[in-house]
């Protein structure tokens, strides 16, 4: 039988056989009172601005407020699911995490041994896929899954791992292997592949731990946590052979999927 999958923006065809910030740490969200100022804690950023900038804010600054508002709603909703996962599978074995990015792509041959093992994984964790397009957001699609339950919120999730790394450059240069500045210009760009840089910068903004099963034949459970904080909750991801990441939930728990209204600001 031969199957066609889509990851991250490639086509194969393989031939088959039969949680997000600390309270105690940093406000939640971006709030909007009305007197700001950009606020730091720890090693996270949250994007503000003052009251004497909010006179004459441009038309971004004002989406970004909207913006707020809204992911402020999807999180408070997305919170409420996921919570006994980590409970139920905190018997696994991870492995230090190390940030990098992607290795090497798999020919198709090694992509279909390694679909069957990760979902053989899945399988015995009592976990589901939430399939996620891809067209090179992967990463930032399913985060975005994870933390307020819409994919298309990703272009926001992307943006602010960005300003995660510009604004903790010290944290994460050592691990990329080229000039800074272009790879913070490489990851702006909506169908840049993220990697396990991004993961570690996303995880420090959100204030969450990660967990990746993934489709490796001895490193099959992966931890990221974030920097100096107690994570507040858990995003769970599967990670297919280097190139593709889905959302993951407990078998039956997915929460339902009411197809919303775009936003014009997504």
């Amino acid at each position: 039988m031969k199957v066609r999958f889509w990851y991250c923006g490639l086509v194969a065809d393989l031939k088959m056989s039969r949680t997000p910030i600390n309270p105690g740490r940093r406000p939640k969200g971006i709030v909007v009172d009305g007197n700001m100022t950009e606020h730091y804690y720890g090693n996270s950023i949250a994007s503000s601005s003052s009251a004497s900038s909010l006179n004459s804010s441009s038309q971004g600054t004002e989406d970004d407020h909207a913006i707020a508002k809204i992911l402020a709603e999807e999180e408070e909703n997305a919170s409420r699911y996921g919570g006994n996962l980590g409970k139920r599978l905190s018997h696994l074995d991870s492995i230090p995490h190390t940030p990098r990015v992607i290795g090497q792509i798999p020919d198709p041959n090694h992509a279909t041994l390694d679909h069957g093992r990760l979902s053989g994984r899945l399988a015995a964790y009592g976990l589901a896929e939430f399939q996620i397009q891809g067209d090179g957001n992967c990463q930032f699609r399913a985060l975005a899954d994870q933390l307020y339950h819409n994919p298309e919120y990703h272009k926001h999730v992307r943006k602010e791992v960005v300003k995660q790394l510009k604004h903790f450059r010290k944290f994460y240069e050592s691990y990329v292997p080229m000039k800074y500045k272009s790879y913070l210009k490489k990851m702006k760009r909506l169908g840049e592949w993220g990697d396990h840089i991004t993961l570690q910068a996303a995880a420090d903004r959100y204030g969450v731990k990660i967990c990746l099963v993934t489709s490796f034949r001895e490193n099959g459970y992966i931890e990221i946590l974030p920097k100096d904080i107690q994570p507040s909750r858990e995003l769970w991801l599967s990670f297919w052979s280097e190139v593709h990441y889905n959302s993951l939930y407990e078998i039956g728990a997915a929460p339902a999927r009411v197809r919303r209204k775009k936003h014009w600001l997504f």
